[in-house]
């Protein structure tokens, strides 16, 4: 667009076609250069990104970085052969017959340079506005899946059996038979489905988990079924947690809310735990606390006389190896069924195996061939005990999850959470830890690569537009506009209510580089004019008229093509982020960067209401 308006332009003042379109290179090539490469700089902390959401966005990276250099080709070669392949040889004057739009536009620019101070006044005033306008816009790490399928995970006490299980997994089963918006499901008990798309977060095998996944019709389905599923696991499976998620279109992160409570003492972590769910289940949209380990188990525990031991010739040994054959069994065989090779098992059974009875009567072999029964050698007691126990850096550490009622993204509960457990956490002895997991976290790991590397992304937009403009004040007056886009971030964000996570700050910077690139093209068109002999004040008239048509085109165009993708789940909150910040950006770029460069270099306003376009007149016969 900047390419072909500016042949027009030139062919309106009466230039050649050939001419005109030489003008495309010689005039505009080395701006649009510079605002290119300026936004490829934007894309940087993206490529630079180590984490591990920089693994689903560094090809975003290469794949802008490469069409924004191919387009600039385009522009600055291939569009100048196509003008002059379908351009008319003559334009007549567009500014003969002025539009109404563009009178308005002509006035409310005059306007805002003779009324500079009020200008940049009102500018930083919106400016602020928006800074505490970001309160009200919630955060996101990654969005939900836009995929048909449904996470069902089921996690039963921790002292629940495999076959206890795969009852509750058959008994929720039965729920889904003959559902209308179902596809096919495929279920696994004591382990989670093999990873079928990157973003799949597979659980670690236990014999009280289980996991399902549901392939629903459509999205519209999905959601139907979601509900009524989350409604049957409320009511009916009582004591089971069960989990109905989305698939992450990110990395995965877990449950919403998370909490990793940690300490040395076992026994304090639980009590730290529980209490700290206590807290955060009086939050009105926290819903299904849970952990990743808490309830003891019961067991038998085994107590060997070492002295009657040895003095019958058993070992430690004999007496393990006894139990685990009738607890635990032992392989005997194996059979091949097809390709693979299947362990035969030998063990007591059901009711012997829970039976103390039995182990107290077990028969060990002895010295001489005697039969020596286990209750002879040893002593048995019942006794509770963590079955399983995690740890973090060797320390023992559980992890309190919760879902979130509604649409509330984790950030915005975890926020308002923040002073309740900064008093709890206050409150905890020493040596014992309370820090956030989940989703903040991992937001958090993510965000923090791109933020070491704004440094780097700054300092090179700096000297690309350095080695273009060549005056620190004409690279101050181009980088005060790039902030300011933050005005349209947020008027679009908080109407709409699309967070700003990941996706949308990808549009951020590219909208950096799109401001940047405007303001760049507008200053050299006013330093061009003024070097031709053109009054500064109508050299910054009649380059913001010049530009404006351009400008205002290429705000549309992008505006247009980002609204097919604004109702999209990954890329919505990019679409309005964009959206807002190039409608605001215009504006500023149109009103405010002349205001501003005006005030800056103490450009004063001619004192007769028709200087501009006389003095302009002169100065363009002059050159």
């Amino acid at each position: 667009m900047i390419a072909v308006e500016m042949m027009v332009a030139r062919l309106e003042a009466g230039d050649t076609l050939q001419k005109a379109a030489t003008a495309v290179y010689t005039s505009t090539a080395f701006p649009m250069l510079t605002g290119t490469l300026v936004t490829v700089a934007g894309f940087i902390p993206i490529g630079l990104n180590n984490s591990s959401a920089g693994e689903f966005t560094f090809t975003l990276f290469v794949v802008i970085a490469v069409s924004l250099l191919i387009s600039w080709i385009v522009a600055v070669l291939f569009a100048p052969l196509l003008g002059v392949t379908f351009l008319p040889k003559v334009i007549g004057k567009h500014h003969d017959r002025p539009s109404r739009l563009g009178a308005v536009l002509s006035r409310v620019l005059l306007a805002a340079m003779r009324w500079r101070w009020v200008t940049i006044g009102i500018t930083l005033a919106l400016f602020l506005a928006s800074l505490y306008g970001m309160r009200f816009v919630e955060q996101q790490f990654f969005p939900s899946s836009d995929r048909p399928e449904l996470v069902v995970d089921l996690t039963l006490p921790q002292n629940a059996s495999i076959a206890e299980t795969r009852a509750q997994m058959d008994r929720f089963e039965a729920k889904l038979v003959g559902d209308p918006d179902i596809e096919h499901w495929s279920s696994h008990v004591g382990r989670g489905a093999v990873r079928f798309v990157l973003a799949f977060d597979v659980q670690p095998a236990a014999p009280n988990t289980g996991q399902i996944i549901i392939v629903t019709k459509s999205l519209e389905a999905r959601e139907r079924v979601r509900g009524r599923l989350q409604e049957i696991a409320r009511r009916e499976f009582v004591g089971t947690d069960v989990q109905v998620n989305l698939l992450p279109l990110g990395p995965p992160a877990g449950r919403p809310v998370q909490y990793r409570v940690s300490g040395p003492d076992i026994h304090q972590v639980r009590e730290l735990a529980q209490g700290l769910a206590a807290v955060i289940g009086e939050h009105p949209l926290v819903t299904d606390i849970s952990y990743d380990w808490n309830e003891p188990a019961r067991v038998v525990k085994v107590d060997v006389l070492q002295d009657k031991a040895r003095q019958l010739g058993i070992s430690s040994e004999d007496i393990a190896s006894a139990l685990n054959s009738v607890v635990g069994g032992t392989t005997i065989t194996q059979v091949r069924d097809g390709i693979y090779l299947v362990d035969v098992v030998a063990r007591a059974g059901q009711a012997e195996r829970g039976s103390i009875e039995t182990l107290q009567n077990l028969q060990l072999p002895g010295r001489n061939g005697q039969s020596v029964p286990l209750a002879a050698v040893a002593t048995f007691r019942y006794e509770l005990e963590q079955p399983v126990v995690w740890r973090r850096s060797r320390v023992p550490t559980i992890t309190v999850k919760a879902g979130i009622l509604g649409g509330t993204q984790p950030a915005t509960v975890m926020q308002q959470l923040e002073p309740r457990v900064e008093q709890f956490r206050a409150a905890a002895p020493v040596g014992h830890a309370i820090e956030v997991a989940g989703p903040v976290e991992e937001s958090a790991k993510a965000q923090g690569p791109i933020a070491a590397v704004v440094p780097l992304m700054l300092f090179v937009m700096a000297t690309i537009l350095m080695i273009q403009l060549q005056s620190f004040q004409r690279l101050f007056l181009v980088i005060a506009v790039a902030p300011l886009g933050l005005i349209g971030v947020v008027a679009a964000l908080v109407p709409s209510g699309a967070p700003l996570g990941f996706v949308a700050i990808l549009g951020v910077l590219a909208l950096i580089g799109i401001l940047i690139r405007n303001s760049v093209i507008l200053i050299v068109q006013i330093e061009d004019l003024r070097r031709e002999g053109w009054d500064a004040w109508a050299a910054v008239v009649e380059a913001t008229k010049h530009r404006t048509r351009p400008i205002l085109l290429t705000a549309a165009a992008a505006s247009l093509a980002l609204i097919p993708i604004s109702r999209e789940v990954f890329w919505g909150p990019m679409a309005y982020a964009m959206m807002g910040g190039i409608i605001v950006g215009t504006v500023l770029t149109l009103l405010f960067l002349p205001a501003l460069y005006v005030a800056w270099f103490r450009i004063e306003a001619p004192s007769r209401s028709g200087a501009e376009p006389a003095s302009a007149a002169a100065a363009h016969e002059a050159a």
